[in-house]
C-alpha cells in the first residue's frame, strides 16, 4: 500500500520508516526541517510538509496520493521541565489538534481509507489511590479527569485528537496511544539524542518519594511492529501500545542506571521535589499508572522483541 508517514523524522520515525518499508509498503515520509536524506535512506520519498500550513498538509498527500496516513507529528526537543510541561509541549500540543485536523481534512479530500495517529499512555491515565494502582489501565478507561495543573493542556490536546480520529465515520481510525519510547532516535538512546541516558549517569533523576508511580514503556523497535500490524489489520479504535510489564519508579531508574554502569539514583522526599518538578512530576514519580496491552496483542497480532523493560534496558539499548 502507499503509506504517508507524517513527521518520519521524529523518535518513531528512526525505526518505523524501514519497518514500513521493509514490509513492502511504498512510503512517503514527511518531514518540517528539510533533512530529508535519513528518509531516502530508509527507503522513503521523502516530502517537505508543515503540520500546522493547511496548505502544505494538502499539498503532500495530494503528491503522496496514499491509502494509509500514519500521523506521527511531534514537536519534542531537550530539557523538558514537569513543571513547565505544557509550556515544553506547546508545538506538540498544536499538532495534536491542528496538525491532527490538517490531516484529516486532507485524507477526506483524497480518499484515504485508513488513518493512524500517535497518542501516549502513562501520566494520560486515570489514578487510583497514592502511589499508583497495580491494575493496568486498558483503552476502556476514560482519560484522567484531574490532572495536574502544569498539563492541563496537554490532556486537553491528547483527547482533541483521539476524539477527533476515533469518531471519523468516513475512515478507518486507529489511535495508537505509545507508552514511553526508549531504544535508537529517542531519549532513551546512546549519543548526543540520549538526555535521559545521560540524566540517570548523572544521577539528574532521582527517585522521588516511594518511587510508586508505575510507567508502561515500549522499544522503538516493537513500537514500530505494532504500527506496521496496525496499517493493515485491527477495527478502529484505540489501542495501547506498551510492554508486558508496567515499572515502578522506584524499580526502573535504578535499573536503568546499573544498565548503564551509573551509580544508583538519588531518593528525594516529594516536598523537596514538588517545587522543582510541579505537581505533574510528583504525579509522574508517585501515582501515575501502567498500561495493559492485552488488545493491541490480541487484535493487531502483535508480539514484542523486548516484551519487558528489565530485558530491554539489558539488551535493547
Amino acid at each position: 500500500m502507499r503509506v504517508l508517514l507524517a513527521g518520519a523524522s521524529g523518535a518513531l520515525g528512526h525505526s518505523l520508516t524501514p519497518a514500513l518499508v521493509a514490509a513492502g509498503h511504498d512510503v512517503f515520509g514527511t518531514t518540517r526541517s528539510g533533512n530529508t536524506d535519513a528518509i531516502a535512506t530508509a527507503g522513503a520519498t521523502p516530502l517537505q510538509m508543515d503540520g500546522l500550513d493547511r496548505d502544505s498538509v494538502r499539498s503532500a498527500v495530494e503528491e503522496a496520493k496514499p491509502d494509509v496516513i500514519i500521523h506521527q507529528l511531534t514537536s519534542l526537543r531537550a530539557g523538558i521541565n514537569p513543571k513547565n510541561f505544557d509550556r515544553d509541549f506547546a508545538t506538540t500540543n498544536r499538532l495534536r489538534i491542528e496538525g491532527t485536523d490538517h490531516l484529516l481534512e486532507a485524507a477526506r479530500a483524497v480518499g484515504v481509507s485508513r488513518f493512524l495517529a500517535q497518542s501516549f499512555t502513562g501520566w494520560t491515565n486515570p489514578r487510583t489511590g497514592f502511589g499508583g494502582s497495580s491494575v493496568p489501565a486498558d483503552e476502556n478507561e476514560p482519560l484522567d479527569s484531574q490532572p495536574a495543573k502544569e498539563s492541563r493542556v496537554s490532556l486537553a490536546a491528547i483527547r482533541h485528537l483521539e476524539e477527533a480520529v476515533t469518531a471519523a465515520s468516513d475512515i478507518e481510525g486507529l489511535v495508537l496511544r505509545y507508552g514511553g519510547f526508549y531504544g535508537p532516535g529517542t531519549g532513551f538512546a546512546h549519543g548526543e539524542d540520549g538526555e535521559m541516558l545521560a540524566m540517570v549517569q548523572a544521577r539528574k533523576l532521582p527517585v522521588v518519594g516511594a518511587g510508586g508511580g508505575r510507567m508502561s514503556f515500549v522499544h522503538a523497535v516493537d513500537a514500530a511492529a505494532a504500527t506496521v500490524a496496525a496499517v493493515e489489520r485491527g477495527a478502529p479504535g484505540l489501542y495501547n501500545v506498551v510492554d508486558d510489564e508496567p515499572a515502578r519508579a522506584s524499580e526502573w531508574i535504578p535499573a536503568l542506571a546499573a544498565a548503564l554502569g551509573a551509580k544508583p539514583p538519588r531518593h528525594v522526599p516529594v516536598w523537596l521535589a514538588r517545587p522543582l518538578i510541579g505537581e505533574h512530576g510528583v504525579n509522574w514519580m508517585t501515582t501515575s499508572r501502567g498500561s495493559s496491552n492485552a488488545k493491541a496483542k490480541r487484535e493487531l497480532g502483535w508480539t514484542l522483541a523486548y516484551p519487558t523493560w528489565r530485558v530491554g534496558f539489558a539488551e535493547g539499548l
